[in-house]
């Protein structure tokens, strides 16, 4: 992971590009994250840092939360410990901002789903329903029947069923950073990202690797193949 920071997700909108595409985007209140703690390789047995995110009034925290907060001069609400490339570097107090991503940048974003209370079979996991016809009775978005009495004579782990619905921790992987604005400390990246409105996000460096198109890679080394036979015309084809 090289780089990471907290934020707020603020809603969705959308821009135009240079071509005058629409681009639905995300908009993240990014930081500032003040450095909380540092974990170095001597005292702890690798190097990372605690970030703190969202001041508050040191009434909203416990004795213990405020105290270890304090260390960097402020009450934070949100605390988590990242291993960045350059951890060695911060200190106790520093802060970050959203200038540590840049348009371009691919990343990983981490939130709790929204929440969608107590959900059937069908809306939870998409199961189908009975017909709407004749003879179903009122058991036409039931789950139904859960397997043999006998043998196995239980119901294995993973059974898909009613229950509680969202209020998952939900990665997406691989957005782009389409805009950063270090005034507003906003990051905006195309897409959407889990959460409501004002859940808070994790905003961390991707960890898919992004292989570069060679010119001519599309050209197929089977004689079989047209593109074999004529790579001059597969080449033209490419570009």
């Amino acid at each position: 992971m090289e780089k990471a920071i907290i934020g707020k997700k603020v809603g969705m909108t959308q821009i135009f590009d240079e071509a005058g595409k629409v681009i639905p985007v995300t908009v993240i209140q990014a930081g500032p994250c003040t450095v909380v703690q540092k974990k170095t390789e001597e005292k702890d047995g690798y190097t990372a840092v605690q970030l703190g995110f969202e001041e508050v009034p040191e009434k909203k925290l416990s004795k213990p939360e405020a105290g270890h907060s304090k260390k960097a001069g402020k009450c934070l609400r949100v605390l988590k410990e990242f291993k960045l490339d350059k951890a060695a570097e911060l200190n106790v107090g520093d802060e970050l901002t959203a200038t540590v991503f840049a348009p371009g940048d691919r990343v990983d974003i981490t939130g709790i789903s929204k929440g969608h209370g107590y959900a059937g079979v069908i809306k939870r996991h998409g199961a189908h329903s009975l017909k709407a016809t004749h003879g179903t009775g009122p058991v036409g978005r039931h789950a139904g029947s859960m397997g043999s009495g006998t043998d196995p004579s239980r119901i294995f782990k993973g059974k898909i069923g009613a229950g509680h619905m969202g209020v998952d921790q939900v990665t997406v992987m691989n957005l782009d950073v389409v805009k950063v604005d270090p005034e507003l400390n906003m990051i905006v990246v195309r897409g959407a990202i889990p959460g409501p409105k004002g859940g808070l996000v994790t905003i961390k460096s991707t960890v898919k690797v992004h292989k570069v198109k060679q010119a001519g890679a599309d050209i197929s080394k089977n004689p079989q193949k047209a593109s074999g036979r004529n790579p001059q015309k597969a080449s033209a084809r490419n570009k």
